[in-house]
């Protein structure tokens, strides 16, 4: 498995800070140039042909990888697929237009925080899947934690098949352990946003050519405080600890108030990128090692996995406790398109890609002996050539089917079920939002949200002079309105229970 293993969930670094998940992602946008060429010939005539689009930055061996992957499930189930990828910075406007307008597509990749999946479910691009399921999913059953798919769904019904990966969102600090054992820093006692500063004075001053604080337009500090919110990036969210699950405006809160205070402080400090609000990947900085720290979303033995993916020793330290949250069970997910004209075979294809370990590790990592080396029957290491096959894995289906790296422990997927076991189930588990009676004034929200959102998170600007005027402008556009019509679909649902 490609061991860069890219933004894991969540979005909480690529929501977050697009900084992670739990891994690399990489960097071009051409996902034109990801359609298969040549291997018409190696495809029986009686093979169904699936258009799969996915999340990630185009691979430069994925037609390569994608021949032998076809002439596997060709024989397995009558199946090829044709895999489109698409960068994490363009994925959800441009499936957005595809969709809409109707585009030829099988499997595509959905989830909380790209390419929306509960919105889309209800918007009619996904096909409902019970059915197909219980027809052509057994495997999937089987293998996949019931929370997966009692938690995504939508209305009742499941629409996607989820990744089997960490069920709850757990927020650490990150370190590039390098630059902290050069200067003689420790980071003992770091837990909060404020904690950071004397790190990362220390850095500015010595490394001009570090980035002391990795931050991009999507990083949002507010995941580290208490909130779970009704639609993410937008300020309106319930206090875990409010049994009343009253809906609140954020931005009025004095805790999110001092954290983006100290941001801003940061920021003027040159701890963070002038460019912060709008760099949409600090991908670049992972690759060459200039960054000091960032926020990313854990999972058990993350710092292995990104250290083996940059290169380079990582270190973390907790930053949150270990929540599941509806946007990290939906945090990766497969669908089927309402348009494809093979959905029994797009739902075979899902049920091999999560239970047979030899597909989903072609599809994850590559080739064997090019891409990557057997070490043991259930670990490898990365060849040279596995630059140029670097997938998202979790992004791919049942993680826990993909080789560990040699700095693995042997019960890794052991520890990984007692995380999901033990993690904090938010108040609203089990809510969606419906915004269908809002959708006006949704849209005017989002139209204002564009203009504040990512300054206010990387501390480009004044929170004591931006919130009044960004409080004024979203009150205009109607978030008064839309706070009434959460708290009343919540206090239903809450009933209900």
């Amino acid at each position: 498995m490609s061991k860069t293993k890219k933004k894991w969930l969540l979005p909480l670094t690529v929501m977050l800070s697009a900084s992670m998940l739990l891994s690399a992602c990489g960097g071009s946008n051409n996902e034109a140039g990801n359609e298969s060429a040549g291997n018409e010939s190696e495809k029986p005539a009686e093979a169904t042909e699936l258009i799969w689009y996915t999340i990630g930055a185009p691979q430069k061996d994925i037609d390569m990888v994608e021949e032998e992957i076809n002439k596997y499930t060709a024989e397995k189930i009558g199946v090829t697929v044709d895999i489109k990828m698409i960068d994490y910075g363009d994925y959800t406007q441009k499936m957005q237009v595809m969709a809409a307008s109707g585009e030829p597509m099988d499997i595509l990749f959905t989830s909380s925080w790209a390419f929306d999946y509960v919105q889309n479910a209800r918007k009619g691009a996904f096909m409902e899947l019970d059915q197909l399921i219980e027809d052509h999913g057994q495997g999937i059953k089987e293998v996949l934690d019931p929370a997966f798919l009692e938690g995504s769904k939508v209305d009742g019904h499941n629409y996607g098949i989820p990744a089997n990966k960490e069920l709850p969102a757990q927020e650490v600090w990150r370190f590039n352990k390098t630059l902290l054992d050069k200067h003689n820093l420790s980071i003992e006692g770091v837990e909060k946003l404020e904690d950071m500063e004397p790190l990362l004075k220390a850095v500015k001053e010595n490394e001009p050519n570090v980035v002391p604080f990795a931050v991009g337009k999507d990083y949002s500090p507010l995941n580290t405080l208490p909130y779970d919110y009704i639609i993410q990036n937008l300020p309106m969210a319930v206090d875990m600890n409010d049994p009343e699950l009253k809906v609140i405006n954020v931005l009025d809160q004095p805790d999110l108030m001092e954290d983006l205070q100290t941001m801003n402080k940061y920021y003027k400090a040159g701890y963070i990128s002038p460019e912060a609000a709008t760099t949409t990947s600090t991908q670049d900085l992972f690759t060459s090692g200039n960054w000091f720290m960032d926020r990313a979303t854990s999972q058990p033995f993350a710092d292995n996995l990104w250290s083996q993916g940059y290169g380079y020793p990582v270190v973390s330290t907790p930053a949150s406790e270990a929540t599941i949250y509806n946007w990290s069970v939906m945090g990766s997910l497969q669908a089927i398109s309402a348009n494809s004209e093979h959905p029994e075979e797009a739902m075979k294809f899902l049920n091999l890609l999560n239970t047979d370990v030899a597909l989903r590790n072609m599809v994850d990592s590559g080739i064997e002996g090019v891409h990557y080396k057997k070490v043991s029957e259930n670990v490898m290491e990365n060849l040279p050539e596995s630059k140029n096959y670097d997938m998202p894995t979790f992004a791919l289906g049942n993680i826990m089917l993909t080789y560990l790296n040699p700095a693995d422990p042997e019960n890794k997927w052991e520890e990984f079920k007692k995380f999901n076991d033990a993690g904090t189930a938010s108040p609203l588990l089990g809510f969606n939002f419906d915004p269908s009676n809002v959708s006006t004034e949704l849209a005017a929200l989002n139209n204002v949200k564009e203009e504040f959102w990512s300054p206010l998170m990387t501390g480009t600007v004044s929170p004591e002079e931006f919130i009044p005027k960004a409080n004024e402008r979203l009150k205009s556009a109607g978030m008064d309105k839309v706070i009434a019509e959460a708290q009343k679909q919540i206090d239903e649902w809450k009933a209900s229970k």
